[in-house]
């Protein structure tokens, strides 16, 4: 975007406007006293900030939005149109009100979810612009966001997958994800591009921010790659610690170990788990469990080769008191667990097979004779993200050295169908799109 304003929030209700002098090199800095300082662009007069005509002079909430349409201001995105069929497109830069915002992606996170959206694996329909692990800078952000969320122009933040209108039971105690105005439908990197200003996703060079976004600001001290892993480390410490209520001493088991199996071992260990043993199967998993050990896992076993519940019964004289699974399509994983587990354990599945999979080999009269707690787990909290970015900033574990692969939008594709396992040579360990 050419000469980007920055919108900085005052204190005053009146809509007076004066100038001031502006260290920015070719920029016009205005004052207004609604509640912002404008930099404009002294090569145009139509370039710049607005006051919406919508609003009575005087008003105390005057809003100002970007004008970007009339400049024919674009951003890139990439939208998935089909199965398999990734486009670029350009879409104009919305006009943001005083509740909303335009952050600039720096970096968006790929897991499982984002490589079975691109097979059809998982759509809810198309087109769409995918990407829910987005890390970027917010470039414009109207006041009452910016008190909202406690960010301003110029702040890295993470971006939640979900929104939350704030209000509802459901919102109120916390399980936004579940919120009644907006629920899944809403979710970040699933919105249909018909619904403007389209830019709904990570997988763009700027991505809007509705008013009812949850939004967390980010150190300084990380890189935008590695920042976006909020979210599978937050899903680690939600799936592998809060759920299950995971104790200092107890023995955990993390089955799948990818980027959110060995996050999930590192909160474990975190949260003082006595012992940690990680499963994998085959090659493609041989490097993730080599890695294992850095992560605060003390047994990697791949289930291809050995029983890991006699490894298990071997190295710790019994089972598990806490079993995660985050497996994805991997039906017989479940029936795994169950055997993993001790009696009166806790077995959390987090991870996905499609409605109709089943789970060979899993009697459920084993949970009876057991008397285990068996939870699913859905999404993460803010509480959870929060005590990931900790966890990153503080630098206990080699987050930053994973094994990564990072691509601009045009290479996209070849990724994620490296990811899907289309495409010879083995996934990384985290991919990340970089705008």
């Amino acid at each position: 975007m050419r000469n980007r304003p920055a919108l900085i929030p005052t204190t005053s209700a009146t809509v007076a406007t004066t100038k001031v002098v502006n260290p920015l090199v070719g920029t016009v800095r205005l004052r207004q006293s609604s509640g912002c300082i404008l930099d404009l662009p002294c090569d145009t007069g139509r370039k710049g900030w607005h006051r919406d005509p919508s609003r009575a002079a005087g008003s105390s909430s005057a809003a100002w939005t970007l004008n970007a349409m009339s400049d024919g201001v674009v951003a890139r995105a990439l939208v998935l149109v089909a199965p398999r069929n990734l486009v670029v497109r350009e879409y104009a830069l919305p006009d943001i009100g005083a509740d909303g915002a335009l952050v600039r992606v720096e970096a968006c996170g790929l897991c499982g979810t984002d490589h079975e959206q691109y097979t059809g694996e998982l759509s809810g329909g198309f087109a769409f612009v995918p990407g829910h692990e987005t890390v970027g800078t917010i470039e414009v952000i109207g006041p009452q966001a910016e008190a909202r969320w406690g960010v301003s122009a110029g702040d890295r933040v993470a971006v939640e997958v979900f929104q939350s209108c704030r209000q509802c039971a459901n919102c109120l105690a916390g399980e936004y994800r579940r919120c009644i105005k907006h629920g899944l439908a809403d979710m970040y990197g699933f919105i249909p591009v018909d619904r403007e200003p389209g830019l709904w996703g990570g997988y763009a060079e700027y991505q809007y921010l509705a008013p009812d976004s949850m939004v967390l600001p980010v150190s300084g001290d990380l890189s935008p790659e590695v920042a976006t892993l909020f979210n599978p480390l937050g899903a680690g410490i939600r799936w592998g610690v809060t759920v299950p209520g995971t104790k200092p001493g107890d023995v955990v088991a993390v089955l799948g170990p990818g980027i959110r199996g060995l996050c999930a071992a590192a909160a474990a260990r975190e949260a003082g788990a006595g012992f940690v043993m990680v499963t994998g199967v085959g090659p493609r998993d041989a490097e993730r469990l080599a890695l294992a050990s850095r992560f605060g896992v003390d047994l990697a076993v791949d289930v291809a080769v050995d029983d890991p519940v006699a490894a298990l019964a071997q190295h710790t004289g019994g089972l598990a008191d806490v079993v995660l699974d985050v497996t994805a399509k991997a039906p017989a994983a479940f029936a795994q667990a169950v055997a993993l587990a001790r009696p009166a354990g806790t077995v959390v599945v987090a991870g996905t097979r499609g409605f109709g999979s089943g789970a060979p080999g899993f009697s459920p009269d084993v949970v009876v004779v057991k008397e285990l707690r068996v939870m699913g787990a859905l999404g993460v909290d803010a509480t959870a993200y929060r005590a990931a970015l900790d966890l990153l900033v503080a630098g206990r574990y080699p987050f930053d050295s994973l094994p990564r692969r990072c691509a601009r939008l045009e290479d996209a594709e070849d990724l994620l169908a490296t990811m899907a396992g289309e495409r010879d040579g083995l996934p990384p360990v985290h991919g990340v799109l970089t705008p």
